[in-house]
């Protein structure tokens, strides 16, 4: 029972950080249609940005946050700028999403150029002395993770409905002609949610990075993953990709100890296929209906 309770631990902190990439692809889908498939890259540059600051320049972990806030902004905004802006002006359906790849495999091969193929470990800004919890052992980091990942979102909430630039980023969100029509600058708008998008990726890759191994090639399978967790939540469902990310990271850490660790991306593959053939939209979303 006591390894079971740690393996649930476990996977609601790995479930968590998913939640978060899975909320950045929310943010660019609900305002623009297009989804960034970098986004895995964003948390990598996040985290090696994080530990070249910590390590290189000396900077306290959390000083290193708002800087690694501000690089994800402008890297997203870069994304925005160069792989979707254009496609969108010229109404591509599929222009966006070979460049957001293309992009995120030019980050990739630049942060090898830059840091290395090799592995880094991330030092722990807390004890690294587990905790007993309800008699399940559970690392300090691991609660921050879930803590942070939970303040962030509801920090992106709060400025959506209590900020008037929230507002607008919500009101491009539910008809972005109908927003454009009432003086919204929606080109903005969609810059600032790939810019959002991209902080919460690399803000999420020095969050987890004390609890893995940080190198150009982590933000790949995180990213995929964070995608698989937006599709079973629902793309347009804040409590979907939560519950959906703690379902995944819970199954992939108890698959992982008791069948084996070659089958632990199983789970949420077939989970995935399930959704996609009983529920399109998601165990959250809901079908748009369009009106032509």
């Amino acid at each position: 029972m006591e390894i079971l309770l740690q393996l649930v631990y476990s996977g609601i902190a790995l479930g968590m950080i998913y939640a978060v990439i899975a909320f950045g692809y929310q943010l660019t889908f609900a305002t623009s249609g297009t989804l960034n498939f970098g986004q895995g890259e964003a948390l990598m540059l996040g985290a090696l940005v994080g530990l070249s600051i910590v390590e290189k320049l000396g900077l306290n972990y959390w000083l290193m946050l708002p800087i690694v806030c501000v690089f994800g902004m402008l890297q997203g905004g870069l994304v925005e700028a160069v792989g979707v802006r254009p496609a969108i002006k010229i109404k591509s359906e599929f222009g966006w999403i070979m460049s957001t790849i293309a992009l995120g495999i030019i980050f990739k091969n630049t942060a090898e150029n830059i840091w290395g193929r090799d592995n880094f470990r991330f030092p722990s800004p807390l004890p690294e002395m587990p905790i007993n919890v309800f008699g399940g052992n559970v690392l300090p980091m691991e609660i921050l993770v879930v803590v942070g990942a939970i303040l962030m979102m509801l920090a992106v909430e709060f400025f959506n409905r209590k900020t008037i630039y929230g507002k607008a980023v919500v009101a491009t969100s539910n008809d972005r002609d109908a927003a454009a029509l009432m003086g919204i600058n929606t080109g903005v708008v969609i810059s600032f949610s790939y810019a959002l998008s991209s902080m919460t990726a690399a803000l999420a890759g020095v969050l987890v990075a004390p609890l893995t191994l940080t190198g150009a090639t982590m933000g790949a399978v995180l990213g995929l993953k964070a995608f698989a967790v937006a599709i079973i939540g629902g793309l347009n469902s804040g409590l979907g990709v939560v519950v959906g990310g703690i379902i995944l990271g819970i199954a992939e850490t108890t698959t992982g100890f008791y069948i084996s660790t070659g089958y632990k991306d199983v789970p949420g593959l077939v989970l995935l296929l399930l959704v996609l053939a009983i529920k399109p939209a998601g165990l959250f979303g809901k079908l748009a209906i369009k009106k032509v």
